[in-house]
């Protein structure tokens, strides 16, 4: 589990073909990367990963076919910037939101406009993943928790402070890059229980 609060932003050493799907390489950047286990889960971009192996400022994780086909990770160039964050332990604060680090589908940014000190984006979505969002709820965004502020059949604005545009890799993201998507989890489970009362 994740709360969508980047701890740090790195960047891809390199994507390794294995056979049908890949191994990903991903320098730590600035993330806090003390006591790492092999096993641990990490937020790359909002996709939960397993480390299957690390050094002091680095780590390897596998990425499934499925997860390729419905991320952005098969699609990123060496030296890409990558928002990440450790698993959320049960000492810690919870900011955000709750984030599993499923994602549910891809989306494009379409717009970027300055808003007085903050800036709105504008994303694009699948219509399937529409009747999941709502405005004032949240969404991740390539790993950040973010609360939208509008919502239409296929797209959704929301609004990006300074501080977020600084500590995560949307000061590298441009108009027209894809970006992961995951739902608001009490969203996914409530509208699974409505298609099963309508069945």
């Amino acid at each position: 589990m994740f709360t969508g609060l980047i701890q740090g932003v790195g960047r891809l050493r390199a994507l390794e073909p294995q056979g049908g799907d890949i191994r990903i390489h991903i320098d730590t950047g600035s993330l806090p990367f003390n006591a790492v286990e092999m096993g641990e889960s990490i937020a790359v971009n909002g996709v939960c990963l397993t480390v299957v192996g690390f050094d002091d400022a680095s780590f390897s994780a596998d990425v499934s076919t499925e997860t390729l086909s419905l991320t952005t990770l098969g699609g990123l160039s060496e030296g890409a910037a990558l928002n990440l964050e450790r698993a959320l332990q049960p000492t810690e604060r919870m900011g955000g939101h709750m984030v599993s680090g499923h994602v549910d589908g891809m989306g494009r940014v379409l717009d970027v406009q300055d808003d007085a000190r903050a800036q709105r984006w504008h994303f694009s979505m699948p219509p399937e993943l529409a009747k999941y969002v709502a405005k004032k709820g949240s969404i991740c965004v390539d790993g950040v928790s973010l609360t939208v502020n509008a919502v239409d059949d296929t797209t959704f604005d929301v609004a990006l402070v300074p501080h977020t545009v600084s500590h995560t890799a949307f000061a590298d993201t441009q108009v027209g890059d894809a970006v992961n998507l995951e739902i608001d989890v009490v969203a996914r489970y409530v509208g699974r229980i409505l298609e099963q009362r309508d069945a």
